[in-house]
């Protein structure tokens, strides 16, 4: 019976032991935008993206979610952010380095919502993988990089969500 006792506890030492040092980053570029200036909103396509998105990650237990202060990232930020009950986070996409830096201290499960132009960029730098550029048209993707004992594992998913002009389909 002591050895059973001794058995479960180690076990249960064990999984905190590997729990506590597992989490995962979830990267994505914002959603479809609004043709036009800088610093417009999501089309309706890309709000569907962002619920789409919160649904996704809605069991991921997400303790932070991070933006760029863009009006579209904010947009698909939200509604993960609401849904969980986190404040949305401002981050420069100036400084990725510092910002990798920072997301691999705390040590927690979060959404990053970022650019066509800095999401890849980030994903390398927490994984050293070599990660292919977006095109103005991508939006679907989502990075997972899942961090076990220091050592991050990128899988990279496609959301089921087409725009086909002004309509959205789930594939």
């Amino acid at each position: 019976m002591k050895k059973i006792l001794f058995v479960i506890s180690l076990l249960l030492f064990s999984y905190h032991s590997f729990a506590a040092d597992s989490y995962s980053i979830y990267l994505v570029r914002h959603a479809e935008k609004l043709a036009g200036s800088k610093n417009l909103g999501l089309t309706h396509c890309g709000k569907s993206r962002a619920k789409l998105l919160a649904s996704l990650l809605s069991k991921a237990h997400i303790a932070e979610v991070y933006s760029t202060s863009y009006q579209r990232t904010m947009q698909t930020a939200r509604p993960l952010a609401n849904l969980t009950k986190v404040a949305v986070k401002n981050y420069s996409p100036n400084h990725l380095e510092q910002f990798a830096l920072q997301l691999k201290q705390r040590k927690v499960n979060a959404l990053v919502v970022g650019h066509s132009n800095t999401t890849p960029i980030l994903v390398e730098i927490l994984t050293k993988e070599k990660i292919p550029l977006l095109t103005e048209h991508d939006y679907q993707y989502l990075y997972q990089v899942q961090v076990i004992n220091e050592q991050p594992i990128l899988t990279v998913f496609q959301q089921p969500l087409k725009c086909i002009a002004s309509q959205v389909a789930i594939n």
